[in-house]
């Protein structure tokens, strides 16, 4: 099985979009998504540092503030 190139895929991907739900939808279907923003390692590193008691002490005073309320 050959591997398919990346731009391969979005052709073959935009294809099948636009023939079963028509170009005006398909380029809506596109449209709809975002890459977003930020730089997800860097986050993901200083959320991993996170001590783990920290992250359960922030969870039980939430609730008890929602509970207080």
């Amino acid at each position: 099985m050959e591997t398919k190139t990346l731009n391969e895929i979005r052709i073959t991907g935009f294809e099948i979009l636009v023939k079963n739900l028509g170009p005006k939808d398909a380029v809506r279907f596109i449209q709809s998504y975002s890459h977003g923003s930020g730089d997800y390692t860097k986050e993901r590193k200083k959320w991993l540092e996170t001590d783990f008691d920290k992250v359960v002490e922030g969870i039980i005073k939430k609730r008890n503030e929602s509970d207080n309320e």
